[in-house]
């Protein structure tokens, strides 16, 4: 095999990688987008345990809180040497998650 060919398939794997970590990345960001839309949606996860009870600047209050807890968590969501097993699962399962957010809006048109 002579070097160019050697070179195209390094970069076609290269673009393949990149097209990959691009899915990878949406999936996850429509995960975490729509885990946050479920919780503080009117008929969200907040509103069903809570009942109608619960007065809307509370509700406003903790869904502040659980985001601002997800943005402290995810500090070190980037620095690929304090990755563990946990910090997989969670972007895999946001990715899950996106996943059936995203086929969830195909189908039914909506969340």
């Amino acid at each position: 095999m002579t070097p160019i060919s050697i070179r195209y398939k390094q970069e076609l794997y290269s673009i393949a990688q990149g097209l990959v970590g691009l899915a990878v990345l949406v999936l996850v960001l429509a995960g975490i987008g729509g885990t946050i839309y479920k919780v503080i949606s009117p008929e969200g996860w907040l509103a069903q345990a809570f009942g109608r009870s619960l007065s809307a600047g509370a509700a406003a209050l903790g869904s502040l809180a659980l985001v601002g807890g997800l943005a402290w968590f995810s500090r070190s969501w980037g620095d690929v040497s304090r990755r563990t097993l946990v910090s997989d699962f969670l972007i895999y399962g946001f990715a899950a998650a996106g996943f059936l957010y995203l086929a969830q809006v195909w189908t039914r048109g909506g969340l």
